[in-house]
């Protein structure tokens, strides 16, 4: 069964959403991360993708405070990314509540660190964030644009133990025409033991449901839900504990 990750982005302390990571197209919404985090978990969702946009941004993590506050305050489990670049915003992260992180630009510009983070902190923490356009690599909450090709990337890490990564397919990303099925239909073929987080594009519950057919390890969503076209009582058949 999919696992159900729904992804809470942060600017200034507020729940905002951006399209295909244009920082000028932000849209900001009512709810606070907590509230939000609270109406989650009450509907049994476990695991939500907080990404600080601002760290994002600027190269360094900015909203430990939401984090600490979204962590102590539920019992979710939250994937923290935006920024980390150090052990130690790792450390930090983890000090205020982070269950894992994902990072994304340091495995571009310091592959070895990144690499040596797999070992240290264990594969079950490490999530590659591995967003692309046209499968070339984007960094930087996709402001720097490379040359470095999706699967080689993918390739380096996975012969060296990574478990888990998230692809943005990042023309899908906020515009509601459906996630990147070949994208990732091609990553389970090239890489058939690794977990994939796919993110971005998900329209509604169909979306989600041909996902979990195809055998994806994990969907993080959005705008889908923050517009009202995915309500979270759809998502209970996909939250269905098994004893």
């Amino acid at each position: 069964m999919i696992q159900i990750i729904p992804s809470i982005a942060i600017i200034d302390g507020k729940v905002t959403r951006l399209q295909q990571g244009d920082f000028s197209k932000e849209k900001v919404y009512d709810q606070t991360p907590i509230d939000l985090a609270k109406t989650f978990e009450d509907h049994g969702i476990e695991v939500v993708h907080l990404v600080d946009l601002d760290g994002a941004r600027r190269g360094q993590p900015v909203n430990y405070h939401i984090l600490e506050a979204i962590a102590g305050h539920t019992n979710l489990k939250v994937d923290f990314t935006g920024g980390i670049h150090t052990d130690g915003d790792i450390s930090k992260a983890y000090e205020y509540g982070a269950s894992y992180i994902t990072a994304a630009s340091i495995a571009v510009s310091r592959k070895e660190l990144f690499a040596s983070w797999i070992i240290s902190y264990g594969r079950e923490k490490i999530t590659l964030g591995a967003d692309a356009l046209n499968e070339k690599i984007s960094i930087r909450g996709w402001q720097k644009h490379t040359e470095l090709d999706l699967f080689d990337h993918i390739d380096y890490f996975y012969s060296r133990g990574l478990k888990y990564v998230k692809t943005t397919d990042i023309s899908k990303d906020g515009v509601m025409e459906g996630p990147g099925f070949d994208l990732y239909t091609k990553m389970m073929e090239r890489f058939p033991d690794i977990c994939i987080l796919a993110s971005g594009g998900v329209r509604d519950i169909s979306d989600i449901e041909r996902l979990n057919e195809m055998g994806v390890f994990a969907v993080i969503f959005g705008k889908a839900f923050y517009e009202g076209r995915i309500k979270l009582k759809e998502l209970e058949k996909f939250l269905i504990k098994v004893s």
